[in-house]
């Protein structure tokens, strides 16, 4: 790296099962960066990205943030988006001394001196997703998701809370990565025998697009009976097709339909530098979001010393297209605006609730209730 400019690595999937929503990543990151040196960098110099694609193969993620901080003079990797992928370079980032911004909501149950956590931890979107179908829907919820770390522990915490609550959980089932149509179509008789009040669906990628094609095409009434989600965003009901997916529900930090200045022209960015028909999401805004909050904190560090910046960002408050966020410094962890959405009929979502102010993040769930929701705001 020259003294001319300041140089990061960016390692998100714009192949493989989770390209749509690492792209989002990917575009939120991209955009970032591209503003804050249109402003003329940070003290002077640009931010110059080191990007590369790992396909959704764990392996792959491993070896290039490797190759990252080893080979490419790097050592802040904004990156990994899916639980396996953050794990899979976590060792390597702290072997490296190396500092990862990690922008997707998550499970939780994890701190490291060598990563900022921009992403909802579970007491920032469950809690309040488990009241809402509840209170609207019924007390009988079925689950269904993918077969890794984050589905699974969501499904705990989400069990534990609709239990509490006095709901059930009529089941609970987990299928491959990549699920086939034979297996989803199994997912769907059952759904149509139980007859649940809701679903709650923590399946990812190309499965979940089709799982949810497959819901509009056996008829079931998603007004009544919608399928639920901590991470199914704009973007990938663009390539599912919007009439497929009225009525389904999504907890998020972030919608495109957050009416603030701030998202007013985070959106305008997008759109005129992606094509107007690029929506914005919970993928694209952490993403993007991050990349400010590390060039802040840069201008005061005045350098890329991994503890020099992991001091400074815990000072950050920002004005996020969110809303107001700052770190919570004993978690690492951002304060976030929890928020239930419905589709419509334009891909975008109607904001059915959301909280009076953002919620510290709390990702050992050791302050947290499952009766702090606020749902009559």
């Amino acid at each position: 790296m020259t003294s001319s400019e300041w140089r990061v690595g960016v390692l998100f999937s714009r192949s493989g099962i989770s390209e749509i929503t690492e792209t989002e990543h990917f575009l939120g990151t991209a955009l970032a960066i591209e503003e804050v040196n249109a402003a003329g960098g940070v003290l002077g110099k640009p931010i110059v990205p080191i990007a590369y694609d790992p396909g959704g193969d764990q392996t792959a993620y491993r070896n290039l943030a490797r190759r990252l901080l080893a080979d490419d003079d790097v050592n802040i990797i904004f990156g990994a988006s899916m639980s396996a992928s953050r794990k899979a370079v976590l060792q390597i980032v702290e072997r490296h001394n190396g500092l990862l911004f990690y922008p997707s909501m998550y499970e939780g149950f994890e701190y490291s001196e060598n990563v900022v956590y921009t992403g909802a931890t579970l007491n920032q979107n469950t809690f309040a997703l488990a009241e809402y179908l509840l209170r609207h829907h019924g007390r009988r919820i079925y689950f269904v998701g993918a077969d890794y770390i984050y589905p699974r522990e969501s499904n705990r915490v989400m069990r534990d809370v609709v239990e509490a609550k006095g709901g059930e959980v009529v089941s609970e089932r987990y299928l491959p990565l990549h699920a086939d149509e034979q297996t989803l179509r199994s997912v769907i008789s059952d759904i149509v025998r139980l007859k649940p009040d809701a679903i709650f669906s923590t399946i990812i990628g190309r499965p979940a697009q089709r799982f949810y094609r497959m819901y509009a095409e056996a008829g079931i009434d998603r007004t009544r009976v919608p399928i639920a989600s901590l991470t199914m965003a704009e973007s990938e009901i663009r390539e599912i097709g919007a009439d497929a997916c009225t009525g389904h529900i999504l907890s998020a930090t972030y919608f495109q339909t957050v009416e603030n200045e701030a998202n007013e022209r985070f959106v305008g960015a997008f759109k005129a530098r992606f094509g107007q028909d690029f929506t914005t999401s919970v993928w694209s805004q952490p993403a993007y979001a991050q990349v400010h909050l590390f060039a802040r904190a840069l201008a005061r560090a005045g350098s890329l010393e991994t503890h020099r910046i992991s001091e400074e960002i815990l000072l950050e408050d920002y004005l996020a297209p969110e809303g107001r966020i700052n770190f919570d410094a004993d978690t690492r962890h951002l304060w976030l605006h929890p928020r239930i959405g419905v589709a419509r009929a334009d891909g975008l979502f109607d904001i059915a609730w959301q909280a009076p102010g953002p919620i510290r993040p709390d990702p050992y769930l050791t302050a947290s209730r499952f009766e702090d929701v606020w749902l009559e705001a």
